[in-house]
């Protein structure tokens, strides 16, 4: 389906974005990876499925990097057609003890790179009245949890963004909308059921229960694939006028 279309995903070499740069790849498009994972072994798998595979370092709290991204990826593919804004990194902390680097960072990653590569990609994408921008926010972009503040903060902003340029947007070719995904069995998250584990002395199949009874009432952990597949029907033309949408896969948390 998206055969001669390029994506460039942030945050891409592990994880919700590895997951995502598979279905592009699976789909015909051509890929160009970004983040600080294996970076080879990313690649190599997104390779099996045939198509053209880049990847770009570019550390997302710096501007001129993402655009050093974006410019790579145009003149190796020739457009950024699917723009996948998916980096993104977490700290815990009550407000007054929320370190102030780390604030910076997270709104930085979170939600800043996801408008200086909008911005980046979109004159291209208007040009050729075709093109789909996809933020990966989170439930945390619907509703707070405590000592979550920067997080909220930043995918909160990024569920507006998306309405922003949805509108701005609205009468072309190129739609913008966000994922909200609730608990997902990434690395990082494996971190905390490990903790969960060590620290309460229990299974990890329990632990995985103890985290998603806390929030999730599906009892299920969304899969990158399952995201994957969102993703891809959000490119297809039955999604042309599907616009500033912030679409939870959550397993029912914003139901409660």
């Amino acid at each position: 389906m998206l055969k001669g279309k390029t994506a460039l995903i942030t945050g891409s070499t592990s994880g919700i974005g590895l997951g995502l740069a598979l279905a592009m790849a699976q789909n015909g498009a051509n890929v160009m990876l970004n983040g600080f994972g294996d970076v080879e072994a990313a690649r190599a798998e997104v390779a099996k499925f045939g198509g053209n595979v880049a990847y770009h370092g570019a550390d997302m709290r710096k501007p001129d990097e993402i655009e050093s991204m974006v410019r790579a990826c145009e003149a190796q593919f020739g457009a950024v057609d699917i723009l996948v804004n998916n980096a993104g990194i977490q700290h815990v902390a009550n407000v007054e003890d929320f370190p102030v680097d780390r604030w910076d960072a997270i709104i930085a990653i979170n939600l800043s790179s996801a408008f200086h590569a909008t911005r980046l990609a979109l004159p291209g994408m208007k040009s050729r009245n075709w093109g789909r921008v996809l933020n990966i926010a989170s439930v945390h972009g619907l509703v707070a949890s405590a000592q979550k503040s920067a997080y909220v903060a930043a995918k909160h902003g990024l569920i507006g963004f998306t309405k922003t340029a949805a509108l701005e947007c609205a009468t072309t070719g190129v739609t913008h909308n966000a994922i909200c995904p609730g608990w997902v069995l990434t690395p990082l998250v494996q971190k905390q059921v490990d903790a969960r584990a060590a620290s309460a002395g229990v299974t990890q199949e329990e632990a995985k229960r103890q985290l998603l009874a806390e929030k999730q009432p599906s009892l299920q952990f969304t899969t990158p694939e399952q995201l994957g597949a969102l993703a891809i029907f959000l490119c297809s033309a039955a999604a042309d006028n599907i616009r500033g949408v912030a679409w939870n896969v959550d397993g029912g948390w914003v139901a409660q």
